[in-house]
């Protein structure tokens, strides 16, 4: 076999398998879902490479492109203004993390709201600027779906403001590539807005869920999102020798997948040149999909959900797709799906991100109020505080003596049975001596030689007479087994009983 066949055998090989493999995401727990991509030539509109463009996505948090791009038009139409107070109502302080956790109450700009939602992606904040701009969640969904249809996005429909998981809501990769292009184009001065890589609150410092910033060469932008739903994904932005491309990445398993994906597709686009063959967004076709898939078995298998985003995202391992591949990839977008979707290169990452450079954000009208209100809170939250230590000592104080007071009781009522048990056993003593005494009294004189045989008392003497003479003593009978003892009488004494 010739060396060119063999090469293009390889390559067709190599196609099929990156085909295989970025679209079948898991046959068994996603039903063989194909994860929507589009990469997209900012300045032309121009489409580098495309999979399942059209099909309607969950979008999770790159909702907050949308969201942001109803608030600065209507800053542009001078309906509001950057320094206009977003309060926090009660309904957005209770919605899920991700969120800043603000009181219901808590005054901010909207210039800082929108920050806080393009690097925390808060879900509070988003909620509260939809209340206060659109007079309602309803209302502010309205205007989205107004603001969508104008700007060209056919595939989108809105609910809500912060992407959180409603089945009405869903997107296309294609949208989203709209959306981020007319960002681009129609507020050049809110630029920086999509790239900060930190924000500062107080002495918190929170960096951006993208981590394509700060570790992809020339990335400046956008927004990245995750539900189980929907899996990740990312809208982002990157620059190199003065040209701009957008890549849009969904369906992901985890965030380090999309990051390395994402930046792959851009190193592919960066070799590429959208030649007049080239269809633009408008010409791409509708989807056969009526709804859009849930990715809930595949991302999240019944478990509990990966955090919010991201975390630390991809380190380490240089490299990329269009280095990988060779320059006979530069013409093949199926080879280059092959090139990042090999096993060898899935275990691939990026390099350590650089240096967080963070924005200062603040509640209230300018940084002066927001510390006076921060030192406030922090002074209520002290005293507060030391209040709940006070009624638990005081508790602990209270049950204390209770339990001293329990056992003084209890000891009185030990003693007083003791005495009355005492005073009972004190009563039945006498009682019980005099029972015990016998029937009859001794005789008024006993002899001390008096057998154990009781004897009648002697006889009163009569006057005139002398003492008569006691009646003999019979003798007692003698125990079986044993001889009678004999008790001889003095010889020649007499007594007066003789």
């Amino acid at each position: 076999m010739s060396s060119s066949l063999l090469r293009r055998v390889t390559v067709g090989l190599a196609a099929m398998t990156g085909l295989l493999g970025t679209s079948l995401i898991g046959i068994q727990a996603a039903n063989a879902v194909t994860a929507p991509i589009l990469v997209v030539d900012v300045d032309s509109g121009k489409v580098i490479y495309s999979q399942a463009p059209t099909d309607p996505w969950y979008p999770a948090s790159i909702t907050k492109l949308m969201t942001t791009y109803v608030a600065l038009d209507l800053v542009r139409q001078g309906k509001v203004s950057l320094d206009s107070m977003i309060t926090i109502s009660a309904a957005a302080a209770s919605e899920p993390p991700s969120k800043m956790g603000f009181k219901p109450g808590t005054q901010l700009t909207l210039d800082n709201a929108l920050k806080i939602i393009m690097v925390k992606s808060a879900n509070d904040i988003a909620y509260a600027i939809g209340e206060n701009l659109g007079g309602s969640i309803e209302g502010f969904a309205d205007l989205m779906n107004e603001t969508a249809q104008r700007i060209g996005m056919r595939d989108s429909r809105w609910t809500n403001p912060n992407g959180l998981p409603d089945p009405r809501q869903w997107t296309s990769a294609r949208d989203m590539a709209v959306l981020a292009r007319a960002l681009i184009r129609d507020f050049p001065d809110s630029h920086d807005l999509f790239s900060i890589s930190a924000i500062q609150f107080g002495r918190a410092v929170m960096a951006n869920h993208n981590g394509l910033l700060g570790r992809y060469p020339g990335a400046d932008g956008m927004k990245t999102g995750f539900i189980c739903s929907g899996g990740f994904n990312v809208v982002a932005t990157a620059s190199r020798n003065g040209r701009r491309v957008i890549t849009v990445v969904m369906g992901q398993p985890s965030p380090r997948e999309r990051d390395v994906k994402a930046a792959d597709l851009f190193d592919y686009a960066f070799t590429q040149s959208a030649g007049w063959t080239s269809p633009t967004l408008d010409a791409l076709p509708a989807s056969a999909l009526g709804a859009p898939p849930d990715m809930r078995p595949f991302v999240c298998g019944g478990k509990k959900p990966p955090a919010i985003d991201d975390g630390p995202g991809a380190v380490s391992a240089p490299g990329s797709a269009a280095q990988l591949i060779g320059g006979s990839a530069a013409n093949s977008p199926a080879l280059a799906m092959a090139a990042f979707s090999s096993p060898a290169l899935r275990a691939r990452t990026l390099p350590p991100r650089a240096p967080l450079q963070p924005i200062a954000v603040w509640i209230g009208r300018n940084p002066a109020e927001g510390q006076q209100i921060l030192e406030a809170q922090e002074n209520a939250q002290k005293t507060a505080a030391a209040n709940t230590r006070a009624a638990k000592l005081e508790a602990a104080k209270a049950k204390r003596e209770a339990a001293l007071q329990a056992a003084k009781q209890a000891r009185e009522a030990r003693l007083e049975q003791a005495k009355a048990a005492s005073a009972a056993k004190a009563a039945a003593k006498p009682a019980s001596k005099v029972a015990a005494k016998p029937a009859h009294g001794l005789p008024r004189s006993a002899s001390a030689y008096t057998s154990s045989v009781e004897t009648p008392g002697m006889p009163e003497a009569k006057p005139g007479k002398g003492l008569s003479k006691p009646a003999a003593h019979k003798a007692p009978a003698k125990p079986e087994g044993k001889k009678a003892e004999v008790k001889k009488a003095p010889a020649k004494k007499a007594t007066a009983e003789e």
